[in-house]
């Protein structure tokens, strides 16, 4: 048994009193698990299951197995702000996806962490900030996972990048790309200055004001080219696409 931090992203009832949930975990990546006798009314489980609850999972791992036993959660944040609107929960939700299909291992709990700020920057954004902060949450997951793009220096040669350069963005070099270095890369889209520093500000943790709508969706489709690119497995992104599909 393993007692670790973990964020509910998903459940489904199972039979008449179970349920089986989706956990990003610090220890042990994102996992599924049934919480036998959750529905019951006196449930040791309460409201602690609740989508985008953080708190300590208690987790039987069984070895080759993909589902294993949760004994307990012990709730330590509830994120009911997340449910205020459609546009948060379809934010939060696209976050979720990334972690689900993405993030079956976290070593040192990176990926954990980067989806709690996430949560928590979105449930305390005002509203015209939700898309911003749900764009940089997820770029920081997609960094986390190991893709982080070249943003400051070209992706081929690594020139470093003057920053009123005018640059190219290729989601199969990985990031951007000098004048000269774009010739060798088809499909690589513009990416002009201030929309590169909006990239690199959130890259660093930095606040970016909010978004006007034409900007907001070029951000969303760039990055969800870049993760179909280095992460996908040919299956739609489901919760993204709801999302996305809000902002036109």
């Amino acid at each position: 048994m393993i007692q670790t931090d973990a964020i509910v992203l998903h459940g489904f009832d199972y039979r008449e009193t179970s349920r089986i949930v989706r956990l990003a975990t610090r220890e042990a990546g994102v996992v599924s698990a049934i919480a036998r006798g959750a529905k019951r009314p006196k449930s040791r489980f309460g409201l602690g299951l609740d989508l985008f609850t953080s708190g300590v999972a208690h987790l039987t791992m069984l070895p080759g197995r993909d589902l294993h036993t949760l004994t307990g959660f012990d709730a330590t944040r509830s994120r009911p702000e997340l449910a205020a609107s459609l546009e948060r929960f379809s934010a939060a939700a696209a976050l979720g996806e990334l972690c689900i299909r993405f993030a079956s291992e976290d070593e040192g709990g990176a990926i954990h962490d980067a989806l709690a700020f996430g949560l928590d920057a979105i449930g305390t954004a005002a509203d015209a900030e939700v898309g911003g902060r749900t764009l940089a949450a997820a770029w920081r997951l997609v960094s986390e996972l190991g893709f982080a793009p070249a943003l400051d220096s070209c992706a081929l040669c690594h020139r470093l990048l003057a920053e009123d350069e005018v640059v190219r963005f290729g989601h199969r070099s990985g990031g951007a790309l000098c004048r000269l270095c774009a010739a060798l890369a088809p499909g690589a889209r513009t990416l002009p200055p201030e929309a590169r520093l909006t990239l690199l500000r959130w890259s660093r943790e930095e606040e970016v004001p909010a978004l006007d709508p034409p900007t907001q969706r070029a951000h969303l489709r760039l990055l969800r080219e870049f993760v179909e690119e280095h992460l996908g497995d040919g299956r739609a992104l489901r919760a993204w696409a709801s999302w996305e599909a809000s902002q036109r």
